[in-house]
């Protein structure tokens, strides 16, 4: 932006901070805005350790930017126009990282680098619209990843972060009608990919998982530990959405005939019949962090993060991750 504004106390502090050279001032006056632009950084990309490196690159490209910063927007705006392009940049570079096509009946376009977000790295101000639950949810950020990265950036800096098209078109180099046409075709491919009940994305209402939902989590856990097929099957709802990620391939299966895939692939039997779960949240969606003790083992160890959509008391989807190895969470590799 190049209008005249008044100069913010934040945009006083960081010009002072820029001008005096010092690395570790500059730090402390950007570190503020460091969750916030990461929860961008992962909108744009679907992948927590990626939208890590690219906040990391966003602070390394405004100090050495600094000196170009006047105070002609805000600080806050400045940043995120810089994150947006360093997130550009990288899926240019990484252009075979989009969904493909789906090849069989009922599949859905994969997003195999997909990663879920932890809770507990979200901005703590549960008011900003960054952090509210319909565009955070995994349906949400999967729906985006199919939207080519400009028209991606469009969408998510007008419809998610609430910027004015003047603004959007000057952070990305584009004319107001090119920013326009982009949101417009952005916001067909949306409600193409997303349930009807997920549609008004830009009318947040929700923060908070359910009592609802973690007697769900609480019940799925339940039937694991107990081996339980029956109360297994009886939390899914007829029609299942499911993805094991990073296998490929997302399935609308009915429940009886998900349980019975996930059996003959071992659950429950010798080797996959000896866990103990936690509850959790990720992506503001209720979700159980499994653990495995495999015979002879004397411990129980991090396995699986199943999040959950709950719908009238059953689980409507189920994405798994492989979370062996896996730091992304900040739990426990062991039980």
């Amino acid at each position: 932006m190049t209008d005249a504004r008044p100069l913010g106390a934040d945009e006083a502090t960081f010009i002072a901070a820029a001008g005096s050279g010092d690395a570790a001032r500059f730090a402390l006056v950007t570190e503020r805005h460091r969750r916030e632009l990461q929860v961008h950084c992962y909108r744009m990309l679907a992948n927590y350790e990626d939208a890590q490196d690219l906040t990391q690159e966003t602070f390394l490209r405004a100090w050495h930017k600094r000196e170009s910063f006047q105070g002609h927007a805000a600080l806050r705006t400045w940043l995120y126009r810089i994150a947006t392009n360093a997130c550009l940049d990288f899926l240019e570079k990484r252009n075979g990282r989009t969904p493909r096509p789906a090849e069989l009946p009922g599949e859905a376009s994969e997003v195999p680098h997909l990663q879920p977000y932890p809770d507990r790295l979200l901005p703590e101000d549960p008011q900003e619209s960054v952090v509210a639950r319909e565009t955070v949810e995994l349906a949400f950020i999967v729906a985006v990843q199919h939207l080519p990265p400009r028209q991606r950036a469009v969408f998510v800096l007008r419809d998610v972060q609430g910027w004015p098209a003047s603004e959007a078109a000057d952070a990305l180099g584009l004319t107001v009608a090119s920013v326009t046409s982009a949101l417009q075709r952005a916001r067909v491919t949306m409600r193409e990919q997303l349930p009807g009940r997920r549609l008004d994305w830009r009318s947040p209402a929700t923060h908070e998982v359910s009592d609802d939902e973690r007697g769900v989590v609480k019940s799925y856990i339940d039937a694991h530990e107990r081996n339980d097929l029956d109360a297994l099957t009886s939390l899914l709802r007829d029609e299942l959405r499911f993805a094991m990620l990073p296998d490929p391939g997302t399935v609308t299966i009915g429940a009886k005939d998900a349980v019975d895939g996930w059996v003959s692939g071992g659950l429950f039997q010798r080797g996959y019949d000896d866990w103990r779960g936690i509850p959790t949240t990720v992506n503001r969606m209720p979700a159980a962090v499994l653990y495995r003790r495999a015979p002879g083992d004397p411990e129980y160890r991090l396995f699986v993060i199943a999040v959950l959509h709950v719908v009238d008391g059953k689980i409507a989807e189920l994405t798994g991750f492989d979370a062996t190895g896996k730091p992304w969470l900040g739990v426990s590799p062991t039980l």
